[in-house]
């Protein structure tokens, strides 16, 4: 018979036994692979999250260019952080689609993008501790909350 293995063949070895998950690294969940780790306390920021947190100060850059929204932006994070707010909500716009849908894409929403940027470097890094798109009731996909550092006592 062609489909009978050959009976030289040794059987294979038996499986050590083993449960699921056993050797997992990361047992702390993230919101997605890309997601910066969270550097704020775990149920604040799901209460963040969820949009159940509300802003203590909002800053809208809509409209502004990058030359206007940079110095207006340094300006607000610092002079909020100290004035002691916690959590201030900024709004960048969605972006608008350009009136030319060419064979060449353009990226909506250069506030958008760069705002995220401007919070990492210096001296916006040192006020944030976490930033997080907004919820649909604060702004959705055009805004961010930026929840800052409690201020230096000294």
């Amino acid at each position: 018979m062609p489909d009978d293995p050959p009976a030289d063949l040794p059987a294979p070895p038996p499986l050590a036994p083993f449960t699921i998950g056993a050797r997992a690294q990361d047992t702390q969940p993230r919101t997605a692979p890309s997601d910066p780790p969270v550097r704020m306390d775990r149920r604040a920021y799901t209460r963040l999250k969820g949009g159940k947190l509300k802003p203590e100060a909002r800053i809208d850059l809509h409209g502004m260019t990058l030359a206007q929204a940079h110095p207006a932006l340094t300006r607000f994070i610092l002079s909020s952080q100290g004035q002691g707010r916690r959590l201030v909500l900024v709004i960048t716009g969605k972006g608008r689609s350009g009136d030319d849908d060419g064979p060449i894409p353009e990226r909506r929403g250069v506030l958008r993008r760069q705002v995220p940027h401007w919070l990492t470097q210096a001296p916006l890094s040192a006020a944030v501790l976490q930033t997080a798109p907004a919820h649909r009731r604060h702004g959705g996909e055009g805004a961010l909350y930026v929840y800052l550092r409690k201020p230096r006592q000294g």
